[in-house]
């Protein structure tokens, strides 16, 4: 009895991890388009990306599905969008955090001319 129990919350806690996350590879365009801010458009214009041939890793992906930057990409992770099992891992070295209290970089004024 206790096997079988074991058994059936083994598969259960499979069958739970393995619908979190879609591979854009492997997945079926009602999977893409389950996830959060995938809608039928961009499901289909990784659908059809893909029938060039599999993504290698995340910047082709972005490469190669038109509206998918570094922000989105970011966000469909979070959301269980892999390439290749793999989530996206650029956007925390790209922005570095503000830490609170912290001044905000200082940018150079548009328009003006250095003074001779």
């Amino acid at each position: 009895m206790f096997k079988k129990i074991l058994a059936v919350t083994a598969f259960l806690l499979f069958a739970c991890a393995s619908f979190a996350a879609v591979d854009a590879n492997k997945g079926s365009p009602a999977d893409l388009d389950a996830l959060k801010g995938v809608g039928p458009a961009m499901s289909k214009r990784i659908v059809d990306a893909r029938q060039q041939g599999a993504f290698k890793d995340w910047p082709d992906f972005m490469q190669r599905v038109k509206g998918v930057k570094e922000k989105t990409a970011a966000k469909l992770s979070a959301q269980g969008l892999t390439v290749n099992g793999e989530a996206f891992k650029e956007a925390a070295a790209a922005a570095p955090e503000r830490v609170k209290g912290q001044p905000r970089a200082a940018k150079a004024p548009t328009g003006a001319t250095p003074a001779k």
